[in-house]
């Protein structure tokens, strides 16, 4: 059924109702590889659990592993992006994507490292969360018995 060349619904994940192409069968028998590819359909290329794919009665004739380009070409022989209504990104939207990633890895890299131990429990944000109760109780002063018996 899920054959390589086999174009796929996604039905589950961020990229649900999307259409893929199956790339290649994983060794793992509940795994395929599929791709968009990105440029045609936004879903990039990665690992996918068969459960989370709904088949197309399309197929489009390509190799095992093929590339993007393979897999584009292979589309606009078929015509599948016609039959299946589907709009490509332009270059503008690729190239705003692309920043877009770049920005999100600069930001990753400029955080500070927080310090794990062997459960995988980051001590930082346990210090942060101790400074900011030490700030909350110094800005707000307790009441005391006596201040709610002489309040009453």
């Amino acid at each position: 059924m899920f054959e390589i060349g086999r174009i796929c619904m996604k039905t589950a994940g961020r990229e649900a109702g999307k259409y893929c192409v199956v790339v290649a069968k994983e060794k793992d028998k509940e795994f395929l590889l599929v791709t968009g590819p990105k440029a045609a359909t936004k879903v990039r290329r990665r690992k996918c659990n068969y459960r989370h794919l709904e088949a197309t009665p399309y197929k489009i004739e390509i190799a095992e592993n093929a590339t993007d380009e393979d897999v584009m070409a292979a589309y606009e022989k078929e015509g599948i992006m016609a039959k299946l209504k589907i709009v490509p990104l332009t270059e503008e939207q690729m190239r705003l994507s692309a920043e877009r990633a770049e920005k999100h890895k600069a930001a990753k890299a400029a955080e500070p490292e927080a310090h794990e131990h062997k459960a995988g429990h980051k001590h930082e944000a346990k210090e942060h969360k101790a400074e900011k109760a030490k700030e909350h109780k110094e800005a707000k002063p307790k009441k005391t018995r006596a201040k709610k018996e002489k309040k009453e």
